[in-house]
C-alpha cells in the first residue's frame, strides 16, 4: 500500500510508527511499517457473487460456485492454524464473502481464535442488521467497493442495477453501527472522471479510507485490458488528486492510499521532495520501516477458495501456486525456505529487469508490481509497465 496521508503527513507518524513497529499487537494502520513478516492473508472464502463485475480478479459471480471450495471444517482448521501462526491480519474476500451460508460461523471462530478480521465486500447485502452482526463478530473493518459517484458508472461495472444504492447505503449502515469502513475503487477509463466526485461522496457517507486500485489484468479485469488502463498522464493527475485531497482533508476524518502499486511511492517522493522538503525526510524514514516494494510472498499471502496458496490475490495462475492447505497447513507452506516461489518473491527487488532493474528508485519501490509486468511481457522479472515516472508518454495509440 501508498499510503498518501501517513506520508503526506508523516511527522506525527514516524514516532508512532517507531513505537509499535516490534509490537505483537498493532493497530492495522502500522502493518506495512512492522518489522514482523507474518503475512496479512487475503482469503477468496468463495467465487460466489450477486453481482458480475467487469473487472473482477477471480471471475465471480451468480452461480459460479466452485465444487472444490472448502468445507466449513477445513475453513475452521485453517483459522486454526493462522491463530497459532499469530498472522496480524485475516481479511475475508471472495465473491462476494457474505454468500458463504457459514461466513458467521467462519468470522466468529476467528473472533474466539484471537484473530483481527476485515472484510472486502461489494455493500450489497450489509443491511443496518447486518452491520451490527458484523461489528459483534470481530469484523474490525469493512471495506466497500464503488466504482463510480454516479448510479450510471457504479451500476454499469458491476451489471447489476441498484448495486449502486445498496452500497451506498452499506457505508452509512456501517458508520451507524460502529463499525469502521472505507471505500475501494477500481480507477479505469470507464470511472477516471469521476473519481474526484466519488471522494466527495465518500466523505459525505463518514467512510475513513479511500483505497484506489490501478486495474490488474488477473481474470475479468484482463478483458479488454489495453483499452481500460489508464494512461500514464491520467495515473499522474489521480495521484495529483490524491495527494491534493490528503492535504486538504484532516487525517483523522480520512486516509488516501494507493494499493498494489508500490511504483506510485517513487511519484509521491518526487513530489514531497520539490514541495515539502520535511515531509519527504519523514517519508524515507517510513519507507525504511515499510520495507521495499510489492509485499506478494513476504507480508502478503493469499489463499483461494480452494484452498491454493498464492503470493497475493492477484497472482492466482498455476505457475504461482506455492501450495495447498488440503496438503499441508498454510504455516507450513509459507515458512518453508525451499519454496523457490516465495523465495523469489521476497529477493524481488534483485531479479527485476529492463528499466526497473537499471532504476536509481530500486530501492525504493522494488519494481512495482510483477503480475501487471508479466501480462505486458510475458516476463514476471519485467519492468512495471504503469510507473509515471519512467515512462511519462502514452503508449502508442492512446
Amino acid at each position: 500500500m501508498n499510503r498518501i496521508t501517513r506520508y503526506i503527513h508523516a511527522t506525527g507518524t514516524v514516532s508512532e510508527v517507531i513505537r509499535h513497529r516490534a509490537a505483537e499487537k498493532r493497530p492495522s494502520g502500522m502493518l506495512a511499517f512492522s518489522e514482523l513478516r507474518r503475512p496479512v492473508v487475503f482469503w477468496n472464502i468463495t467465487n460466489r457473487c450477486n453481482l458480475l463485475c467487469s473487472h473482477c480478479y477471480i471471475r465471480a459471480g451468480p452461480g459460479r460456485g466452485r465444487e472444490d471450495e472448502l468445507t466449513t471444517e477445513e475453513g475452521l482448521a485453517l483459522i486454526d492454524d493462522l491463530a497459532e501462526m499469530r498472522v496480524p491480519l485475516l481479511l475475508f474476500s471472495g465473491g462476494e464473502p457474505l454468500v458463504r451460508e457459514d461466513f458467521w460461523e467462519l468470522a466468529g471462530h476467528a473472533k474466539e481464535s484471537g484473530l483481527t478480521t476485515a472484510l472486502s465486500t461489494n455493500g450489497t447485502l450489509i443491511t443496518p442488521a447486518v452491520a451490527r452482526r458484523l461489528r459483534d463478530a470481530g469484523v474490525e473493518y469493512a471495506g466497500v467497493s464503488l466504482d463510480g459517484a454516479t448510479a450510471e458508472t457504479h451500476d454499469g461495472m458491476r451489471n447489476v442495477p441498484g448495486s449502486f444504492d445498496k452500497a451506498v447505503s452499506a457505508l452509512d449502515n456501517c458508520r451507524s453501527a460502529g463499525l469502521k469502513c472505507g471505500v475501494r475503487v477500481t480507477a479505469t477509463r470507464e470511472n477516471y472522471a469521476e473519481i474526484c466526485a466519488l471522494i466527495d461522496l465518500s466523505l459525505d457517507t463518514g467512510a475513513e479510507r479511500f483505497c484506489v486500485y490501478w486495474l490488474v489484468p488477473s481474470g475479468r479485469g484482463g478483458e479488454g485490458y489495453d483499452a481500460r488502463q489508464l494512461r500514464f498522464q491520467e495515473i499522474a493527475g489521480l495521484l495529483d488528486l490524491l495527494i491534493e485531497k490528503a492535504r486538504e482533508v484532516d487525517p483523522a476524518a480520512m486516509e488516501f492510499l494507493t494499493v498494489d502499486a508500490p511504483q506510485d511511492t517513487v511519484y509521491l517522493l518526487k513530489r514531497l521532495e520539490k514541495d515539502d522538503p520535511s515531509a519527504y525526510e519523514s517519508m524515507c524514514t517510513l519507507l525504511a520501516h515499510a520495507g521495499v516494494g510489492c509485499s506478494a510472498g513476504d507480508r502478503i499471502a493469499n489463499i483461494d477458495p480452494s484452498g491454493a496458496v498464492y503470493p497475493c490475490q492477484f497472482a492466482q495462475m498455476d505457475r504461482l501456486k506455492v501450495g495447498s492447505i488440503r496438503e499441508k497447513p498454510f504455516s507450513t507452506i509459507w515458512n518453508d525456505p525451499e519454496n523457490r516461489i516465495l523465495a523469489d518473491f521476497r529477493r524481488k527487488k534483485d531479479l527485476v529487469g529492463g528499466s526497473c532493474g537499471r532504476c536509481s528508485y530500486r530501492d525504493r519501490c522494488g519494481g512495482g508490481c510483477r503480475i501487471r509486468a508479466f501480462a505486458d511481457t510475458g516476463d514476471l522479472w519485467a519492468e512495471e509497465p504503469l510507473c509515471p515516472v519512467r515512462r511519462e508518454e502514452p503508449r502508442d495509440g492512446a
